[in-house]
């Protein structure tokens, strides 16, 4: 069974997470559906990629069980590869955050250009609960788009925020309660479908290459430690502990 639903209508095209079961988390199965719908050209007449989900959850993130079980080691690459393709898709992307986005959820939909969610949605990265640490292409899309006092709080804490919250910060474009989420998504998916494709295209590309400077800034030494927090014990405790609904011991290993 295929884990997305990729449709075209006219000048929006939707990309719909559909593993509602799981929290629409990411296993390797819809990171590779998703990255294979992401390397298709947009169609002629296409102006805007809509990304949502179904289900009460955005998306919870990486699959733990896959990780937990080996499948996922270095498992940061294949979603950094999808938010890549999203975040340097040729035309405006849209996220409707109809419900939590968490990990890599989160990440997910701030790759997209625009974020709609609805006031009943939380946004978080605990990372740092479950003994995890983002990579540098990770952290640095949140600091392009939260700032360096946001991305603090969503990362060192942990704690998830309300989509009021994350609204308020500037993080994301819209805000709105549960029954209007549609009306409010559509504003800005119809404006975008109106709007002249060559002038998108070219505002998308010039966008993407004034922020990309944060790729050039040396890093091996901060892989390295994250590497170092992926593989180890606390890690895999954490991970753990999530999966078992319990607190963490951690013990700097």
């Amino acid at each position: 069974m295929t884990r997305i639903t990729d449709e075209s209508a006219g000048a929006i095209r939707t990309i719909t997470l559909n593993r509602p079961e799981k929290r629409n988390a990411l296993d390797s199965q819809m990171l590779e559906e998703l990255a294979a719908a992401l390397a298709t050209p947009p169609a002629e007449e296409e102006r805007v990629l809509v990304i949502r989900s179904t289900g009460s959850v955005f998306c919870a993130g990486l699959d733990l069980r896959e990780r937990i079980g080996g499948a996922a080691v270095g498992g940061a690459s294949p979603i950094e590869a999808v938010l890549h393709a999203v975040e340097h898709y040729p035309l405006p992307v849209v996220a409707v955050v109809q419900g939590d986005a968490i990990a890599g959820g989160n990440e997910l939909a701030l790759h997209c250009d625009f974020v709609v969610a609805s006031s009943a949605a939380s946004f978080g990265m605990s990372l740092a609960q479950i003994g995890l640490a983002p990579t540098w292409f990770l952290a640095k899309k949140l600091l392009e788009v939260a700032g360096p006092v946001a991305t603090r709080e969503v990362l060192l804490l942990g704690n998830p925020l309300t989509a009021t919250r994350m609204f308020e910060l500037g993080i994301i474009a819209r805000v709105a309660a549960p029954d209007a989420l549609e009306s409010a998504a559509a504003m800005i998916i119809d404006r975008l479908a109106a709007n002249a494709p060559l002038s998108l295209r070219a505002m998308k590309a010039l966008l993407v290459r004034e922020m990309k400077f944060r790729d050039s800034i040396p890093h091996t030494d901060v892989d390295a430690l994250v590497d170092a927090a992926r593989t180890s014990a606390d890690a895999r405790e954490g991970i753990a502990a999530r999966l078992e609904k319990r607190s963490p011991t951690f013990e700097g290993r």
